[in-house]
């Protein structure tokens, strides 16, 4: 079981590090394992693909069958499936990006997302992780739970505009529990503002969909239409997916 959590360790810790490789020293010290046990390691999940390494040898990144696994994840995925093509239907009725990500502890993690045909925003790939506290979705989310399991903060600040106290952001939240819905004025990246809304087919609600749109495209006319047709399509998702379901025979699993 050690070596089982070590291995998920290491992994993790790579994922973590994007398009910074790491040394052995590193991880080594990271995960506070000796050294040629930490190679050792390496060389097993390098083999089997799940860590690859340059032509040196000495630096170390996350392989090819993390993105296999995590495809096939949402392949598997009955409420991913049911979502996909709404939130095709919500980036053709308003020419936005269009997000659906999923609560993950402290952090919401984007499951399927739909580029807006006007701007492209690498930031919202798919597999992205982002603090629960800093964006729409996230909020969406934790508004459907008690303000007693927010943590003590302060939060981390992704822009001037993020909330980092724990009174701000419940005040927030208090603030989207009477409205129904998110927003993120320029919280979790300069410049985009989003609307988020929790999907209430788990209770309390694990995924919600958002529209993020720049500051600059966005007017009062705009945003009552982006919040009426995302309001629609939650509709619609909710009464597609009832209590949870992915449709008959398929298997209900637990996040």
């Amino acid at each position: 079981m050690k070596s089982a959590a070590r291995t998920v360790e290491l992994l993790e810790l790579l994922a973590a590090r994007g398009d910074r490789p790491a040394r052995l020293q590193e991880l080594a010290d990271a995960l506070d394992v000796p050294r040629s046990s930490m190679y050792a390691l390496l060389q097993t999940l390098i083999s089997r693909g799940w860590v690859r390494t340059d032509v040196t040898g000495s630096l170390y990144g996350i392989g090819i069958h993390a993105l296999l696994t995590g495809t096939s994840y949402l392949d598997s995925d009955p409420r991913v499936r049911v979502v996909r093509p709404y939130l095709d239907e919500a980036s053709d009725a308003l020419g936005e990006t269009i997000h659906m990500a999923r609560l993950d502890g402290g952090d919401v993690a984007y499951l399927a997302t739909r580029e807006s045909h006007e701007y492209l925003r690498t930031i919202s790939r798919v597999g992205r992780r982002l603090p629960a506290h800093a964006g729409a979705l996230g909020k969406a989310l934790l508004a459907e739970r008690p303000d007693d399991d927010l943590p003590e903060g302060p939060y981390q600040a992704l822009t001037a505009h993020t909330r980092t106290t724990r009174e701000a952001l419940a005040a927030d939240l208090a603030e989207v529990r009477a409205r129904g819905y998110s927003t993120d004025r320029e919280e979790g990246v300069p410049g985009i503002v989003g609307f988020g809304f929790a999907l209430r087919y788990d209770v309390p609600a694990q995924d919600a969909i958002s529209c993020s749109v720049p500051v600059a495209r966005l007017s009062a006319g705009h945003e009552e239409r982006i919040v009426a047709v995302m309001r629609e399509i939650r509709a619609k998702i909710e009464a597609t997916v009832p209590g949870g379901g992915g449709g008959t025979g398929s298997v209900h699993w637990r996040r």
